[in-house]
């Protein structure tokens, strides 16, 4: 099995042609912003992969982690941009990288291996009025087998290391709703599992995740290389 990783909401950078969207740019520094903690955790669990990307851009760019025909691809900062110039967001942004990811799956599956991609992220612990009740959630398609096992497997290995975690599946978002996993399951139905692993940013302190989250998620994936 190939192990993947990838972290799409690693950072909050705005190239220097769309800066003057972003007149209050506090917003950057938000969960709305990047994934707080989340290129930390990829950077620890980078040496594991077979392959692994990641980007810097900020979602509010555009949102690597949704389908081009979602709602929410573009951010209120940048929906209302002429479409040439989204059309340059995407062909600088969104597709290089997600090509990048797709090719490289593609080439392995052809090569008759299996591959697990881990998709690195964290959630705020308040969204709006909801209080997300998680220290690490696993999201999956439930209706996948492999990555249902998967899941189950991770979550023992993890709670074997250190029980006081919560742990949930498929929350605080669903494992099948739109996102880079879903549009990979579909394109490759067989050999391919996609684990979305998502850490609380409370645990987060200047961008940076605890080494004891860090190690537990490390000791429990390389279980998956062996």
């Amino acid at each position: 099995m190939k192990l993947v990783i990838t972290c799409e909401h690693g950072g909050n950078t705005i190239p220097k042609e769309y800066k003057s969207l972003f007149t209050d740019t506090s917003v950057l520094e938000t969960h709305r912003g990047y994934d707080l903690g989340a290129l930390d955790v990829f950077n620890y669990l980078q040496p594991l992969a077979d392959y692994s990307n990641y980007s810097k851009t900020s979602r509010l760019l555009i949102e690597l982690n949704r389908s081009l025909l979602h709602k929410n691809v573009y951010s209120e900062f940048t929906k209302k941009l002429p479409i040439n110039e989204k059309k340059q967001i995407i062909k600088k942004h969104y597709s290089v990288y997600r090509s990048a990811v797709t090719d490289y799956i593609q080439a392995r599956i052809k090569n008759n291996n299996d591959v697990l991609h881990l998709s690195i992220h964290s959630f705020t612990p308040q969204l709006n009025q909801d209080i997300r009740n998680c220290d690490i959630g696993l999201l999956f398609d439930s209706r996948k087998a492999n990555e249902k096992e998967i899941a189950v497997a991770l979550k023992k290995s993890i709670l074997a290391k250190n029980p006081n975690y919560r742990i949930r599946f498929n929350y605080p978002y669903l494992g099948k709703a739109d996102g880079f996993t879903t549009t990979l399951r579909k394109q490759f139905p067989k050999h391919y599992s996609g684990i979305e692993i998502e850490i609380n940013q409370s645990f987060s302190v200047d961008n940076k995740m605890p080494d004891a989250i860090k190690t537990v998620l490390k000791e429990s994936i390389l279980k998956f290389k062996a």
